[in-house]
């Protein structure tokens, strides 16, 4: 089953929306939940989307799959895996920090964002100055 553009942009949207609603009345103290509640949009729409990239990426195991034109391609969604993997784990840490689980300092819990980021930023240095446009 493919999501077409539309489908996955109202997705995004109405999971952001749930997101910043519960963020808005955990913030005003108008709802006593757990921070690991208020992030339930955001792990189900992380969940669905690492299911569809691992569906994806499960793909190169079929039959009849040419591999000599999807190495490229499977680097690109192995970082998206690892991008996935260290959102997870950044905003399973604001949780825990935030719930008050850990003593961790702040700035460790923020280790995986940084690293996210720094990542994109190489990745997008690559795909402007070291992909060849033919």
């Amino acid at each position: 089953m493919r999501m077409s553009l539309a489908q996955r942009v109202l997705l995004t949207w109405l999971f952001t929306l749930l997101f910043l609603i519960m963020l808005v009345l955990k913030l005003d103290e108008k709802a006593p939940w757990n921070w690991f509640l208020i992030f339930i949009p955001v792990w189900i729409f992380d969940t669905i989307l690492l299911v569809m990239l691992i569906v994806k990426m499960a793909g190169r195991c079929k039959s009849g799959f040419d591999p000599r034109n999807g190495s490229q391609n499977m680097k690109k969604k192995v970082w998206y895996l690892v991008a996935m993997l260290l959102k997870l784990a950044f905003c399973l840490a604001l949780c825990a920090k935030l719930q008050r689980f850990t003593t961790m300092k702040l700035a460790y819990v923020f280790i995986p964002l940084w690293a996210l980021l720094i990542g994109a930023m190489v990745e997008l240095g690559y795909n402007i100055f070291y992909v060849r446009r033919d």
